[in-house]
């Protein structure tokens, strides 16, 4: 009962995040006369629809522009969707409403298990100190047994749903010893400095911008307990139609993040416009983090399988899942 709860308030954050994604149907279409998109072409182009989030190398694509360019020379435009978070974002892709899109580690897992037909199709390097749980300077929770009793903000689903879990566990605790309060990040910041919560489980930007803010404290982050990857993900009918447009976004996705390891101080002062974050703490988020594109491995998909396995424990997936069936292969 819990889990169709919660797919229905999933449903629910969809019905307020898809006007973005501006199109409908499955993988690349022809876009009608009157569509927006983010570059000027005929309207007979074919249109690839992007789900990205505020903060991410999808982000920095977007900014940068270079995607549309390459993109344009083959007859192609691109359509750009904003979502709060992972979770939401992948709902639009099981609505048919995107065709690439990027995510956390946990939210691919309960979108497999709802039936979205997404593919693995790369991921960066383990940032397990980019996410945290916060508590407010002044707090008298010191430990995370402190937590006991004690109302954690945090995005249903997301990658921090898994570190929650993870820190607690280690500490001799399960989510029934709190109280949970699923928030998106903008809420769940308000609770927080309005002191609604007690502590709050957030990644990058959004916890550089309150450490930076002078009024939080990290009492755990995901050091020795979680990979904390991004992944990126395909449908299925675009990944098995459209794989040479798949290979034109990962390579621009390299380009993407061989300048942001070279140049922390550039991705803060280019993304703060995009943002609205504060520079320096986007500085700070871009320093304790390593960019890259890798492939998904045995040990990736072994560490899916292990998140997923955990979240089922926890009657909190509707069934179980192979992760294995739902990575990118091409044919030979």
């Amino acid at each position: 009962m819990k889990n169709k709860v919660f797919w229905k308030k999933m449903g629910g954050m969809l019905a307020v995040t898809l006007w973005l994604a501006m199109a409908s149907g499955c993988g690349i279409h022809n876009e009608p006369a009157n569509a927006k998109s983010s570059s000027s072409s005929p309207p007979s182009s074919k249109v690839i629809r992007i789900g990205y989030q505020k903060y991410g190398t999808l982000n920095m694509l977007k900014a940068r522009g270079d995607l549309e360019k390459r993109l344009k020379k083959l007859g192609y435009t691109v359509q750009w969707a904003l979502f709060p978070g992972g979770p939401q974002l992948l709902e639009a892709m099981n609505a048919g409403s995107l065709d690439f899109g990027h995510t956390g580690e946990a939210p691919p897992v309960f979108a497999q298990a709802a039936g979205t037909p997404l593919l693995y199709v790369a991921t960066s390097p383990p940032n397990p100190v980019s996410e945290a749980i916060l508590v407010k300077k002044d707090s008298s929770i010191q430990t995370v047994a402190d937590l006991k009793g004690k109302k954690v903000a945090l995005n249903k689903g997301s990658n921090v749903h898994y570190l929650l879990v993870q820190v607690l566990k280690k500490a001799g605790l399960t989510l029934s010893d709190i109280q949970p309060v699923y928030l998106p990040p903008a809420d769940a910041r308000a609770a927080f400095e309005q002191g609604s919560v007690d502590a709050w489980a957030i990644w990058d930007p959004f916890y550089a911008a309150a450490e930076k803010g002078g009024k939080a404290r990290v009492l755990a982050d995901g050091q020795g307990l979680v990979a904390n990857r991004e992944f990126f993900f395909a449908s299925r009918s675009f990944a098995q139609n459209h794989a040479d447009v798949v290979h034109v976004i990962l390579e621009e996705l390299k380009k993407v993040d061989q300048w942001a390891n070279r140049d922390p101080k550039g991705v803060a002062k280019f993304l703060a416009p995009e943002l609205g974050i504060d520079e320096a703490a986007l500085e700070v988020a871009s320093k304790r983090r390593t960019y890259g594109l890798e492939p998904i491995t045995n040990e990736v998909i072994t560490q899916q399988q292990t998140i997923a396995d955990q979240f089922r424990q926890l009657g909190l997936l509707p069934k179980k899942i192979d992760v294995n069936e739902a990575v990118w292969r091409e044919a030979k």
